[in-house]
């Protein structure tokens, strides 16, 4: 009996001991606890909502940036195709530029030699109109003035250019000779109209109106020429009647220059019929207006069987220059 108390106390100091230990370890971790935690805890809740909040925030201004990047792009490519669009205009107009310049130095050319021919014609001219006044004497007077077989007496003169795609793609540099060289002839004038043979004026601001003559509004007037290009029948019928009917004026001296190189209307006759009735003879037995013609042999340059327009616009040209106190000039070449 005695020795089985001994075994039970030394079992239960035993297991007195292990709870102490256990105690005491548990006790100095809530103290640890108590003593590093000074804030109250936050539950899990409420922090997995937070969490979610912010999330969708920044998944909002996400979108809002894609949205605006989006919108930066669009703007970004139509400015890079306002650009492009912007640099081959540049390339045009400097092509264009070039073409100009290339033309300006050819006028410019062609107006010399133009000049150096009209001084010699001035200087032939007047040793002529010095010796015809010996021959003659003082007191006689001439009926016409004549260059070339041209009369040239005339204040104002209207240009009737025939802008069909046979001159414009053929005959147009040799045609804006003959303009400088017609405008040559006329120092000085007072006025000047330049018209389509379809009747379309070159300047519409000028429309039924004289073009004050300058050696600034000459310039223009043939730098325009080089791209001016309007739809034309290749007929000068309605050219001729619009200028006679607009511009005449018993107290001017008016002349028509009809540049072309075919005529496509049905007949000759009443063409020269229409023209006569209506410039017709004023009681000095002169008409309103001369007509005066050039023409240029590009149709005579194809087949034989294709030349009928060509030689039906120089019928028609020879025979109303004639009615109309002008001259028909027929070049051989309408290259320049």
């Amino acid at each position: 009996m005695t020795i089985r108390r001994r075994e039970r106390r030394s079992s239960e100091e035993a297991s007195m001991s292990f709870l102490d230990v256990v105690c005491c370890g548990f006790g100095a971790i809530v103290l640890l606890l108590m003593i590093t935690k000074n804030v109250q805890p936050t539950s899990l809740e409420q922090s997995e909502v937070q969490l979610d909040g912010q999330v969708a925030d920044l998944q909002q201004k996400l979108f809002a940036i894609r949205g605006e990047t989006q919108v930066f792009n669009r703007a970004m490519t139509a400015k890079h195709e306002q650009l492009d669009d912007i640099e081959k205009r540049i390339a045009i107009l400097r092509a264009q530029l070039e073409d100009e310049q290339q033309s300006y130095a050819l006028l410019q050319a062609n107006a010399s030699s133009s000049n150096d021919e009209q001084g010699r014609l001035e200087r032939a001219l007047q040793a002529l109109t010095a010796e015809m006044q010996r021959l003659l004497g003082e007191n006689h007077t001439s009926q016409n003035s004549l260059i070339g077989g041209i009369p040239v007496d005339s204040e104002y003169i209207v240009f009737i250019i025939d802008t069909s795609g046979s001159m414009y793609n053929y005959a147009w540099g040799r045609m804006i000779n003959e303009m400088i060289n017609i405008l040559d002839i006329y120092p000085s004038v007072k006025g000047i109209q330049v018209m389509n043979d379809m009747g379309d004026y070159m300047f519409t601001n000028y429309r039924g109106k004289w073009i004050p003559d300058t050696p600034g509004r000459r310039d223009v007037i043939i730098k325009r020429l080089a791209t001016w290009n309007p739809f034309s029948n290749s007929s000068p019928v309605e050219g001729i009647q619009k200028a006679i009917r607009t511009y005449y004026d018993p107290d001017k001296k008016i002349s028509l220059y009809v540049l072309g190189d075919e005529f496509t209307g049905k007949s000759i006759g009443d063409v020269i019929d229409t023209v006569n009735r209506i410039n017709r003879q004023r009681d000095d037995g002169e008409n309103l207006v001369r007509i005066h013609a050039v023409g240029f042999p590009v149709q005579f340059s194809r087949p034989s069987n294709l030349q009928t327009t060509g030689i039906r616009f120089a019928a028609l040209m020879r025979e109303l220059t004639r009615q109309n106190g002008g001259t028909f000039v027929g070049l051989n070449d309408f290259r320049q």
